[in-house]
């Protein structure tokens, strides 16, 4: 039983720091875009760099 004495301010301090970081992210705009996100995976590899085309053309 002596463990409840520091697990339940253990937990209460949790939640205070949970509660702390939700509202530090909701006044910093951190949940303004929720779609853009989970859209990016779907975006196409950009090329390689070996790939880019020379400005000066190819070399023989």
């Amino acid at each position: 039983m002596n463990i409840l004495v520091v697990l339940i301010p253990l937990s209460i301090l949790v939640l205070i720091g949970a509660g702390f970081a939700f509202f530090w992210a909701v006044e910093h705009d951190q949940f303004e875009d929720m779609e853009s996100p989970g859209l990016l995976p779907l975006e196409g590899d950009p090329a390689p760099p070996g790939d880019a085309p020379r400005p000066d053309g190819p070399r023989e």
